[in-house]
C-alpha cells in the first residue's frame, strides 16, 4: 500500500532530512507533497531524483489533498496552528516542535521504548526532543530490568540542534566572525545555556528533558536532573548519563543487556580506546553506548556516555521510524 505524505517546514535542515531518510528507508509513498512559509513558496526541492515544488502551507493547500501522514518541522507555532488543520481532513501529524510533546492526549513517542502509544493517538504524534530520545533508548532496557531510581543529565550539543543559524554560527566562528544565532562564540567555546532560562534557573532544554523522560517511560517517580551544553561540534549530541539503577546489578549483564538492545551499538572496549564519539554517530539512526562502570559514590550507581546524530535520529529519523510502526 502507499500513502499520501505532506513534510512541513520542507525547506529546513529537519525538512531537508526527512526527505532523505524518506527516500533511504524507502518509505511507500504515492503522491510527497511539500510545504514551508509564504517567502519559501515556488522553491525546487529533489526527492528520489524527482523535483517537487514547495507550497504555502494554509489550509486551502491542503483540503483537497487526501494527506495521510505530515511530518512537521516547522517550530511551535505553525504545529499548534495546523497540525490540528491537517488532522480536520484526516492527517496523522508527526510533529517535531515542543508544541505537543506535554499535552496528556497527545502521545510522545520513541519507536525503540514506546511505540504501543501510537495507538491512543487522537490524529497527532510528538516527537521528543532531540537528547531525550537519544536517552531513553539508552535507559528503557535499564528501566525495564532493573528499575530506575534516579538520572543525572549532563549534554554536550551539536550546533545543527540549533538550526541552520547554529550551523552557520559555528562555521563562521571558525573565521572570526561575530555569533548571529548564540549570545557568544561558539568555536573554540562551550556555553551552558540551550534554549531560555526559566525563574528555576533551569534552561527549557533541562526541564524538556526531564518532563519528556518521565513522560515517554511512564515513570512520574523519577528524580531526574540535568545540565545541557552547546559545543563546538556540527552533528551528533553526546551526553554523560548517570543512573541510580533500585536494583542491584552485574556489569557484564549490562553489557549484555545493550548488546542485545533494538536501535543500539554498543561501543566499549577502553583497552583498545573504543568508545562512541559524535564522528560515530552523523549519518546514522543508532544510539552509540560506552563508557559504562559502576558509580562507586552511592549504591546501584551506573554511569553512561550515550552518543547520536541529532538531526537523524533525534529528529527526521525517529518520526519516519513512527511513520513505519504506524503503516504497519
Amino acid at each position: 500500500m502507499l500513502y499520501n505524505v505532506a513534510v512541513v517546514g520542507a525547506t529546513g535542515m529537519v525538512g531537508n532530512k526527512f526527505l532523505e531518510v524518506l527516500a533511504e528507508r524507502n518509505f511507500p509513498i504515492d503522491t510527497l507533497y511539500l510545504f514551508a512559509s509564504k517567502r519559501s513558496a515556488g522553491k525546487t526541492l529533489q526527492f528520489k531524483g524527482k523535483d517537487f515544488v514547495v507550497e504555502e502551507l494554509k489550509e486551502d493547500n491542503i483540503k483537497n489533498k487526501k494527506i495521510d501522514i505530515a511530518l512537521f518541522s516547522a517550530g511551535g507555532s505553525t504545529s499548534l496552528e495546523y497540525a490540528p488543520i491537517f488532522v480536520k481532513y484526516n492527517a496523522t501529524v508527526i510533529d517535531n516542535s515542543s508544541a505537543w510533546r506535554m499535552d496528556p492526549k497527545v502521545p510522545l513517542v520513541v519507536p525503540e521504548v514506546n511505540p504501543e502509544d501510537t495507538k491512543w493517538s487522537k490524529g497527532i504524534i510528538a516527537n521528543p526532543n532531540c537528547s531525550t530520545i537519544q536517552a531513553v533508548v539508552a535507559l528503557k532496557p535499564l528501566h525495564d530490568k532493573y528499575g530506575i531510581d534516579r538520572i543525572i543529565y549532563s549534554t554536550y550539543q551539536a550546533v545543527s540542534g540549533a538550526g541552520v543559524g547554529g550551523y552557520t554560527d559555528l562555521e563562521n566562528g571558525y573565521k572570526g566572525e561575530a555569533p548571529n544565532k548564540f549570545p557568544y562564540p561558539i568555536a573554540g567555546n562551550l556555553i551552558p545555556h540551550i534554549d531560555s532560562f526559566l525563574d528555576n534557573g533551569y534552561t527549557k532544554e533541562e526541564i524538556k528533558m526531564i518532563d519528556e523522560t518521565k513522560k515517554i517511560l511512564h515513570d512520574d517517580s523519577l528524580r531526574i536532573t540535568a545540565t545541557t551544553v552547546r559545543v563546538p561540534v556540527f552533528y551528533g549530541h553526546s551526553e554523560s548519563i548517570n543512573v541510580e539503577l533500585k536494583n542491584d546489578f552485574n556489569l557484564n549483564d549490562i553489557f549484555e543487556l545493550y548488546r542485545n538492545s533494538e536501535g543500539i551499538i554498543l561501543k566499549d572496549d577502553v583497552k583498545n580506546l573504543e568508545y562512541p564519539m559524535p564522528i560515530h554517530s552523523a549519518g546514522t539512526d543508532e544510539v552509540y553506548v560506552g563508557r559504562i562502570r559502576k558509580d562507586f559514590s552511592i549504591e546501584n550507581g551506573l554511569n553512561l556516555w550515550v552518543v547520536a546524530d541529532n538531526i537523524r535520529k533525534g529528529a527526521a529519523s525517529n518520526a519516519v521510524q513512527i511513520a513505519e510502526y504506524l503503516i504497519k
